[in-house]
């Protein structure tokens, strides 16, 4: 288990963090990263979590939504750990990807109720908020499950009877842990394989997709 606030992880990627540095007039993220994963001088922080990852069948991220968003201190841990050359490249992600075989979810609770978190909710569509970190996770290489989202762990004390409050965080980390149970029989998130991908980075008009963030746009034909 990483507990990155426990560990003091730094998320703020940075030239302090390479001692053999490719270009010392420039910060250049990407550079530095594939110049490190070629010369195995990755930061020894970040080694030990790549070490956790190959090491782990299933990765749980766990977080409370922060601003409509994860905190900073995960999105920190993505721009560090998943280094260019070392986790991805261009011929290395999706299916191709170094976690390829092991599966990933968002487990992460959230202070109102599921309607607020509907596709017409007033906190917005929960899945489409989760969807650029279960993609990050599926451009590695992670077969990604469904999001286990617990509801109403904190402003529900404040509107709700203190009985109901108290039964129903009860039985969130019930649910929990009857879900992992079972998780290895459960069906996975579609995302789109890379032959599913024009030469223009577009998807290609034959191919489906999953999400109202790719789309195929309606061609009209005006009489």
């Amino acid at each position: 288990m990483s507990d990155l606030y426990k560990q003091g992880f730094d998320p703020s990627e940075s030239a302090e963090h390479y001692e053999d540095r490719q270009d010392l007039e420039r910060f250049n993220v990407q550079a530095e990263q594939r110049h490190a994963s070629d010369n195995k001088s990755i930061p020894p922080e970040i080694q030990e979590e790549i070490a956790r990852l190959d090491e782990a069948d299933l990765l749980i991220l766990q977080y409370p939504m922060w601003w409509h968003l994860p905190p900073a201190i995960l999105k920190g841990w993505f721009d560090r750990v998943l280094v260019y050359g070392e986790v991805y490249r261009s011929s290395y992600r999706f299916e191709k990807g170094r976690f390829t075989g092991k599966k990933a979810l968002l487990s992460l609770t959230v202070g109102t109720s599921p309607q607020t978190y509907a596709y017409n909710g007033r906190s917005g569509d929960i899945d489409l908020l989760l969807w650029p970190v279960n993609f990050t996770l599926a451009y590695v290489g992670y077969g990604v499950l469904e999001p286990h989202v617990a509801y109403g762990v904190e402003a529900g004390v404040r509107y709700s009877d203190p009985h109901e409050v108290a039964e129903r965080l009860t039985q969130i980390p019930k649910d929990y842990a009857s879900r992992l149970q079972s998780i290895e029989n459960e069906d996975l998130i579609s995302f789109n394989q890379t032959s599913e991908w024009g030469e223009d980075g577009r998807i290609k008009p034959s191919a489906p997709v999953y999400s109202p963030f790719l789309r195929h746009r309606e061609q009209l034909e005006i009489e």
